[in-house]
């Protein structure tokens, strides 16, 4: 049977038919300094630059980062490549407004501060013992580690700017919210 929705208050079984078609295609987050931003999620995290967008006249730049398989077809033209991006699904905007990269107190909120709101994202990977050894390896700052907490096999990491990336291998996961065995 193919699979609709669980179900819970307020959900209904079948969606508007009017959202047929309807894609999460990505989040954004502002960063202070994209050079500093850039490294640490392609060089630490592993995503790819996928189109970087810039607007003189507002002063910012919008970069879309992602994960691509390695026999990805990559539109080289630039407006190919925009329409393409903007058809990607699970990806990352990071979005720097010009100049603070130059104040060195600027700052961005990153949700888990109070007044609590934006949390995290999660980036699902193969094998945690080897990504935690992996950003062990690089200094990444974390949160929490996969064994602290009372959430085991799940850890969370900052970026440059403090925003938190919940980092899972899913075969670890299969217990995840289930009331402890007696």
């Amino acid at each position: 049977m193919t699979f609709k929705t669980e179900s819970h208050l307020g959900v209904s079984l079948e969606p508007p038919a009017a959202t047929r078609g309807f894609v999460l295609n990505h989040s954004m987050l502002r960063v202070r300094d994209p050079v500093i931003s850039l490294a640490f999620y392609c060089e630490i995290m592993g995503m790819r630059v996928l189109h970087k967008l810039d607007f003189q006249e507002m002063k910012f730049s919008l970069y879309f980062l992602g994960y691509l398989p390695d026999d990805n077809e990559v539109p080289e033209d630039d407006g190919d490549r925009t329409v393409w991006t903007f058809s990607q699904r699970g990806i990352l905007e990071l979005t720097h407004n010009w100049g603070t990269e130059s104040d060195p107190i600027f700052r961005y909120h990153d949700g888990n501060a109070h007044p609590q709101g934006f949390g995290h994202i999660c980036v699902s990977v193969p094998d945690l013992d080897a990504a935690i050894a992996w950003f062990d390896q690089h200094a990444a700052p974390y949160v929490k580690r996969p064994n602290q907490g009372k959430m085991k096999d799940v850890a969370f990491v900052k970026d440059p700017d403090g925003y938190w990336i919940e980092i899972v291998e899913p075969a670890r996961l299969k217990r995840l919210g289930a009331a402890p065995a007696s």
